[in-house]
């Protein structure tokens, strides 16, 4: 078994935890946390797969973070969202250890600490870097609102800094919906939005996995038929099923792209709805679907689009093998 940067570090003598609690920062399904004592470690997440996963083998797992004598910070893709951690991981806990790949930018996150306090350490394996530091005042680093065509955001979110052109298309051709609907992965409610433009729409579930973006949502989306849930929206059990579930899913696992996120949404999709209802999905054109789709819904067509995206709309789903 390969030996994580962690263990290394933490076997090696190279890094001594101080004695209390260890806080970790966004540590995803799998990531080995073996060389920590359970008993010492509060998971700090906001992605609610990765949260029931934690919860599952029994970490204490919160959304924000209680002081800490340390604090771990696993590092996420985007460089706003990775300093935002810091910060905050900074401000409660007298030692930061920060652990990421190359891919995902440790380095110049390394060098950007490196102006502002002095590393204790460095380790270097397998394509990534684990440091650790004590002190330095990273405040201008904390996540601040973004206003994006009349929408609050925040760093790291999907798709922060404008609609998502997915999203944009699948607007351009959705009609006035009715009757129950759900919007599986509603992100910061772009989508949500212009659901609810619809009168007839008696009720909106926002299904999002993401607790900062739900966090926006809940801002963006005041209309009191909407109704907001934390969870993975592949597993989500609602109370009835729906008449219509809209989608922009999902395709990507960190930098890899995943076609089998879709399909856990389009069968998420049959599994939701009524008899007589249809499903509303935008996706890459590239992405492989059409299988899917035609395994769930007994009509299934293509509406509209963009070049770099197709619009789907799926109707009456076939009942689920026993």
């Amino acid at each position: 078994m390969t030996v994580s940067r962690l263990t290394l570090a933490l076997t090696n003598g190279t890094l001594t935890l101080p004695e209390g609690r260890v806080a970790v920062f966004a540590p995803p399904k799998g990531y080995d946390l073996s060389a920590l004592p359970p008993d010492r470690v509060t998971i700090v997440s906001h992605f609610a797969p990765d949260a029931t996963f934690w919860r599952s083998g029994g970490y204490e797992v919160v959304r924000e973070a209680p002081p800490a004598s340390a604090a771990l910070v696993v590092l996420p893709r985007v460089k706003d969202a990775a300093r935002a951690l810091i910060a905050v991981a900074a401000a409660m806990a007298p030692l930061v250890i920060v652990d990421g790949k190359k891919h995902d930018g440790i380095d110049s996150v390394l060098k950007a600490v490196k102006g502002r306090s002095v590393p204790g350490g460095v380790i270097a394996k397998a394509h990534g870097k684990l440091f650790w530091f004590a002190g330095g005042d990273f405040s201008d680093w904390v996540a601040a609102d973004r206003e994006v065509d009349g929408y609050v955001t925040r760093p790291g979110v999907f798709s922060a800094d404008a609609p998502d052109k997915g999203s944009l298309a699948l607007v351009a051709v959705l009609p006035p919906l009715k009757g129950r609907v759900a919007d599986l992965g509603a992100g910061w409610g772009f989508l949500a939005r212009h659901i609810l433009a619809s009168e007839a729409v008696t009720q909106l579930d926002l299904i999002e996995a993401d607790a900062v973006a739900l966090d926006c949502a809940r801002r963006n989306v005041t209309d009191p038929r909407a109704t907001f849930h934390w969870a993975d929206a592949t597993t989500f059990a609602p109370a009835e099923p729906y008449d219509v579930v809209v989608s922009n899913p999902p395709f990507h696992v960190s930098r890899a792209g995943n076609p089998d996120l879709g399909r856990a949404f389009i069968a998420t999709a049959r599994r939701l709805l009524k008899p007589n209802g249809s499903f509303w999905m935008v996706a890459n054109r590239h992405l492989p679907y059409e299988d899917a789709l035609g395994e769930a819904f007994h009509h299934v067509e293509e509406l509209g689009g963009t070049p770099g995206f197709k619009v789907i709309h799926a109707s009456r789903p076939y009942r689920a093998r026993s």
